[in-house]
């Protein structure tokens, strides 16, 4: 019997090693390796970055969007905004001349009369690299469309400044339009060219057909401004918390114990969609005192809503970071909301969330039917900020900071869903 009971004890805490071991092997999500493109350094020259302000330190407000393999980013501290080639080769830059030097690939040139008199000029273009100034204020969230004409979010002087006094909110950003050689167009605000202000402004995209779309957030809520290619205002669409639909059946979500955040909103590529990722947290009773002791995250689920006729379409359900932490034989489990990163054009919607050595991407078929786990890792401990961006084909480039220079890298996440479609 004593035999029995040690031969059973073995084959027991082998058997729990293994299933461990198994478990472990099917939480194993496979890395994608970085292609580090280029770098920049740190100073005012054209090709150079000024991320840190040591006047307001922590505060970066540097954005950058990939569309074709040409970079362009937008460096608030700077004031500027530059293009380059995935080599890392400058294209051109749009500066304000009062915190940045003239480029040094902008040349005076002499010309003379028939009198033999001269006068000077300056050329702000060479055959590969463009100049243009502009006064920018604070920039901020910038986008490109299919011509490479630049869309940048930026803030009006105090006194353009509007008050809206129905939601007591300050507008004071508008949405500037660049040609791909950075010359200025318009500012579009509310209404359109030349139009109000905008309120707080989230982000901006622009779709295949050219429309720009601007999220803003108000004291009210959620609102968004959908133009048509030419910048004029064809929708705009008040969003709020309690504007999303109820999910009941298999969530028996009963709206007096939920509570619903709206985190993020993105549109569809080539449609007349929005996607409104919604996160659902729920009150924690205390079993002993029957007191609500708290909320906890429960559930995310992106609401599509066709723009069109109003009508909000089936939702899909966001598989949660499940973040695993191990004591002896014990196991919790600690559920997280991914961030929602965009929408490729083929429909798949992209999901990361930060861990220990770098970043989970989720990617989700438009059916919800696959998803996609990977591993983009990265120095942690040297990146002092980065800002991710999502092609419409699926690459996600990324601006990293350290304290020496700025990296510029991809993730070719692209692959992975041509594989599939």
């Amino acid at each position: 019997m004593k035999q029995f009971i040690k031969f059973f004890t073995s084959v027991l805490f082998i058997t729990l090693i293994l299933l461990n071991f198994s478990c472990s092997r099917n939480q194993t999500i496979s890395t994608i390796k970085e292609e580090n493109l280029f770098s920049l350094n740190y100073g005012k020259y054209e090709n150079e970055l000024q991320l840190f302000n040591l006047a307001n330190l922590g505060n970066i407000n540097t954005k950058i969007f990939m569309k074709d393999g040409f970079f362009f980013i937008a460096d608030d501290n700077a004031k500027k905004i530059i293009q380059t080639t995935s080599y890392g080769d400058l294209l051109g830059i749009i500066y304000n001349p009062e915190t940045n030097p003239e480029p040094s690939f902008v040349r005076k040139i002499t010309n003379s009369n028939a009198i033999g008199s001269s006068t000077e000029n300056y050329s702000q273009k060479t055959i590969t690299q463009s100049a243009q100034k502009h006064p920018f204020n604070n920039i901020s969230n910038l986008a490109v469309d299919s011509e490479k004409n630049i869309f940048v979010v930026d803030q009006i002087t105090a006194e353009r400044q509007e008050q809206d006094l129905q939601s007591k909110t300050i507008l004071k950003e508008v949405v500037l339009r660049f040609t791909n050689e950075g010359n200025f167009i318009d500012y579009i605000g509310q209404e359109g060219p030349g139009g109000t202000p905008f309120p707080f402004i989230k982000d901006i995209f622009v779709t295949k057909n050219n429309e720009l779309i601007v999220t803003c957030i108000t004291t009210e809520g959620n609102t968004v401004f959908w133009f048509n290619s030419a910048g004029f205002l064809k929708y705009t669409i008040p969003i709020k918390t309690e504007s999303i639909p109820l999910v009941k059946d298999e969530y028996d979500m009963d709206s007096t114990e939920y509570f619903v955040t709206i985190d993020k909103i993105i549109p569809d590529f080539t449609k007349q969609k929005l996607y409104i990722k919604t996160d659902y947290h729920k009150t924690v009773i205390d079993t002993e005192s029957n007191v609500q002791s708290g909320i906890e995250y429960y559930q995310t689920l992106l609401h599509p809503l066709n723009v069109e006729n109003g009508q909000f379409e089936e939702f899909l359900v966001i598989p949660p970071y499940e973040d695993v932490v191990t004591d002896g034989f014990s196991k919790l489990t600690y559920n997280t909301a991914f961030d929602f990163l965009g929408v490729t054009e083929s429909g798949w919607f992209f999901f990361m969330i930060p861990d220990s050595t770098g970043y989970i991407v989720q990617m989700i078929q438009p059916n919800g039917q696959r998803i996609i786990k990977r591993h983009l890792k990265y120095n942690r401990d040297k990146t002092e900020y980065l800002n991710f961006t999502l092609s419409d084909d699926g690459i996600i480039s990324a601006l990293l900071a350290s304290n020496e220079k700025v990296d510029i890298l991809w993730w070719r996440t692209d692959s992975l869903i041509e594989s599939i479609l």
